[in-house]
């Protein structure tokens, strides 16, 4: 058997036992504030209490100063800290005999947790899958409240134990999920009184149940996935269409039919398999290498239910490791609670992956069932599948990253990204909940989500639909298109008419595009435990408008998306979306428009946005490094680029760029190439400086093309000047009125030097308010005679023309009345209303 030192360093580096002098205990009960706001419940009818990590908590030292005062009360005690309040009376737990009152929360009648209630202000966490749903599911609990409280029950789990044996087999792995003693009346609860510091109770969160890993930069691209019957030469071609198209992938997902699906019945289903179907692929390394070469990563779909059959090519190895008789034919069925099972499934895994397979799509749909108690075969796949990654992936020049694709197992399961949600229905209910459901499981630390962009399955065509689910694609964790094996169902944008697959394709290369955006957000995850996909009311938990669109989020540090998740309105050929802005100044990602929330509560907006773009907005002072996608090398590559262009929206910002050399091995010691980005409005010019590269600078190239574009500003009326470490440089700058953007390009800006571009007499731009207005009219389904009356009103009015559009009526018996409609359309004139104020104070 193979030794896995993952394994068994993965509870070395824990520290699960609460320090004794934050315990207090009585026969049956002990109470642990972990934090001031984080405590831990145990009862226990025998008096044993557990100290070992858990399947979902691996440490309750966080370190720090716990600022408890503990008082004995008879058999009972009084806990008190800055943020909450315990009294419990020594009984068996009560609702009657345990309370916590937590301090701090504004507007909230129900800041008090008696024992056994859920509470009704939980803002909950994610569900297992989305498998045939069509709309939403009932999500289960996450750890942030508007009560102020929260109560995780760890009481079922296994506990993780260094056993030399299981079950009466030699352990290889030296750690172990175990059982814990049977005791019906044993309770372990951890109460969350953080109140509404949303953020702090998130970041403690992980602390207790351990980080979100850092995933490679290539997952962050886009993925190709359908279950179909591919052929090898097939679907070469189909990649080279894409390349030709000018389409980037990152990822090729190749789905259960690259292996044998047509086993005798004898052996069961067909969904299990492990060995090429050469008929359909005569040759796989050459195939995956092919992959390789065209710039993508490879996973293949398992369903691993049935274990292995003796059809299988990897038979005879497997059967031999459990000691079963190659020629007796026995199947070596799937048991995860064995720990030789699991040690020759992983090794059949390593010499399968050995040709190129760069990770695996565990697709497992059966149940939590195995034969230990408590242990559910998901989580027992993504923990050994995730720690046997970590072994490979950390073995000198084997070019690998750790990295899981699978389902949710439970809370813990951010450890082991990333998530596959399920075979989603096509439908605009189930777009519609896919944005609210991403962001909410950020409350249960579930961060990379990937969803089947474009839906699985059944559903109707509808051409808009699909536009929307890419575009939400891009703003999403993980961009993966997938669809099912109908003849009618694929997503390549050229099975779809103008404008949608414009806007398709357009989807794609802005998401290849965002890639230092997004690695950058990557880190801010694993180190600082931000989410990519974070709920609005995160950072506004006081403010009631933060709490009311649940499809808004935040993406990442500089930008708030809102999806279009409804269809568009007929008249004005454009979708609506309502939102909030909070307090400050925002920018149209895509066009610099300004967006004024000058009130403390923010501003709520109805945003209508054409088939081409969904309402995405940058911070004032935000900045958002992109790559561009020049050249058919370019395209789908996930190296550092060469040229950065660097999207600057009025105001003071700042952001630090990560990047590292994609080695895993260099990643895990801390090596990454930091660049600081910085930029100051001043009031004779902006100042946009891009630093010196700090850490590993080999990680990126020697020299490096910047392109600073300033969008949502006005024609430069002045000097637009250069230098590189203080000396003045070359720099072309070129206006874009579509955009207001001004670009400065410098070439060639050593990695070791400061950049510093100056702009003079630089401003946000005026807003060109009544030319967008002309646009919304120009595209409306409606009478021109009203087109040219409205117009007429809004370029004498500007924005105090709604009101007289509003009482619009073309009086019967006026010249042309016949080919004009009674009122203004509602639709319009509401897009209208959006061009025309967004900029006012």
């Amino acid at each position: 058997m193979a030794t896995h030192p993952s394994f068994s360093q993965f509870t070395a580096n824990l520290h699960p036992q609460v320090p004794a002098d934050r315990t207090v205990s009585g026969e049956h009960w002990r109470i642990s504030p972990i934090t001031d706001s984080l405590v831990r419940l145990e009862w226990s009818d025998d008096g044993i209490f557990e100290d070992r990590p858990t399947q979902v908590v691996l440490n309750r030292d966080l370190g720090g100063d716990v600022h408890a005062d503990i008082r004995r009360t008879g058999g009972g005690v009084r806990i008190e800290t800055p943020a909450l309040l315990l009294d419990y009376d020594g009984r068996p737990f009560s609702k009657e005999g345990l309370s916590i009152v937590v301090k701090g929360v504004p507007g909230s009648q129900f800041n008090t947790w008696h024992y056994g209630e859920r509470g009704g202000g939980n803002l909950l966490g994610t569900a297992r899958t989305l498998d045939e749903v069509d709309g939403d599911t009932p999500l289960g609990d996450g750890i942030l409240s508007r009560d102020g409280w929260a109560v995780l029950d760890d009481s079922a789990s296994n506990v993780l134990d260094d056993a030399a044996t299981v079950g009466g087999e030699d352990n290889p792995f030296g750690t172990w999920p175990v059982p814990r003693v049977d005791d019906p009346g044993r309770v372990d609860l951890y109460v969350f009184a953080y109140g509404l510091r949303f953020l702090e109770a998130i970041r403690d969160w992980h602390r207790l149940t351990g980080p979100t890993p850092l995933l490679p930069r290539w997952a962050l691209g886009n993925w190709w996935s359908r279950f179909y019957r591919y052929d090898q030469d097939g679907y070469l071609n189909l990649m080279d269409r894409f390349r030709a198209e000018g389409l980037p992938f990152t990822v090729a997902v190749i789905d259960m039919d690259w292996h044998l699906t047509d086993a005798d019945p004898k052996y069961g289903s067909g969904w299990t398999g492990y060995t090429w179907n050469r008929d359909l692929f005569p040759d796989p390394t050459r195939l995956l290498a092919d992959l390789h070469d065209r710039g993508m990563r490879v996973t293949l779909n398992e369903h691993p239910r049935d274990g292995i059959r003796a059809f299988e090519e990897e038979y005879p190895a497997v059967a031999r490791a459990m000691g079963v008789d190659p020629e007796s034919g026995e199947p070596v069925a799937f048991d995860p609670s064995s720990p030789r099972f699991l040690d020759a499934y992983l090794d059949m895994h390593h010499r399968m992956a050995a040709d190129g397979v760069d990770f695996w799509w565990i697709d497992w749909q059966q149940g939590g069932v195995t034969r230990q108690r408590g242990l559910d075969p998901l989580w027992m796949l993504n923990h050994v599948h995730w720690l046997d990654s970590l072994d490979e992936a950390g073995k000198e020049g084997s070019g690998r990253w750790p990295m899981t694709f699978s389902r949710f197992a439970g809370p813990g399961s951010h450890r082991y990204p990333i998530g596959f949600s399920g075979d989603t229905i096509v439908s605009w209910r189930s777009l519609e909940f896919q944005p609210r459901f991403t962001a909410t499981a950020a409350n249960i630390g579930y961060d990379w989500w990937s969803h089947d962009i474009g839906g699985h399955m059944l559903g109707r065509r509808d051409d808009e639909l699909e536009a929307r689910w890419y575009q939400f694609g891009v703003f999403s964790p993980i961009n993966r298109l997938h669809s099912s094996s109908s003849p009618f169902s694929g997503k390549e944008p050229w099975n779809f008419p103008e404008p949608v697959r414009h806007a398709m394709a357009g989807a794609l290369r802005l998401r290849q595009r965002l890639l230092p955006y997004l690695h950058t957000m990557n880190y801010r995850t694993a180190f600082r435990a931000r989410p990519l996909v974070e709920p609005m009311y995160w950072q506004d938990p006081g403010i009631g408008e933060a709490y009311d669109y649940p499809n808004e989020y935040r993406f990442g540090s500089e930008l708030v998306v809102a999806p279009v998740v409804r269809p568009r309105d007929p008249v004005s050929r454009l979708a609506r979306t309502d939102l909030w802005l909070p307090q400050g100044e925002w920018f149209d990602f895509f066009d610099g428009r300004r967006y004024r929330a000058p009130r403390p509560g923010g501003r709520r907006l109805a945003a209508w946005r054409g088939i081409e773009r969904i309402p995405a907005f940058a911070k004032a002072g935000g900045i958002v490094p992109l790559q561009t996608l020049d050249g058919p090398d370019a395209l789908n590559s996930t190296d550092n680029p060469r040229l950065l262009r660097v999207l600057a929206f009025p105001g003071d910002g700042s952001f630090t760029l990560h990047e590292d050399d994609g080695e895993w091995t260099h990643v895990r010691q801390g090596r990454a190439a930091l660049t600081d980005l910085r930029q100051e409005w001043g009031d004779d010019a902006v100042v946009f400086t891009v630093g010196a590269v700090r850490g590993d600078a080999a990680a990126v190239p020697e020299v490096r093309d910047w392109a600073v574009a300033f969008r949502g500003v006005g024609d430069a009326p002045g000097a637009v000047t250069a230098t590189v470490d203080g000396a003045p440089v070359d720099c072309v700058a070129e206006y874009d009125e579509a955009t207001l953007t001004l670009s400065v390009t410098v070439r060639a800006v050593p990695r070791s030097a400061v950049l510093r571009v100056e702009a003079s007499g630089l401003r946000a731009a005026d807003d060109p308010a009544t030319e967008d207005c002309r646009r919304v009219l120009m595209d409306a389904q409606m009478p021109n005679l009203t087109k040219d009356v409205t117009f007429s009103m809004i370029a004498e009015q500007g924005a105090a023309a709604l009101a007289g559009l509003r009482a619009l009526d073309m009086q019967a018996g006026a010249p042309h009345a016949d080919l004009a409609e009674s009122h203004m359309p509602e639709s319009v004139i509401a897009a209208l209303e959006e061009i025309l104020l967004r900029s006012r104070s």
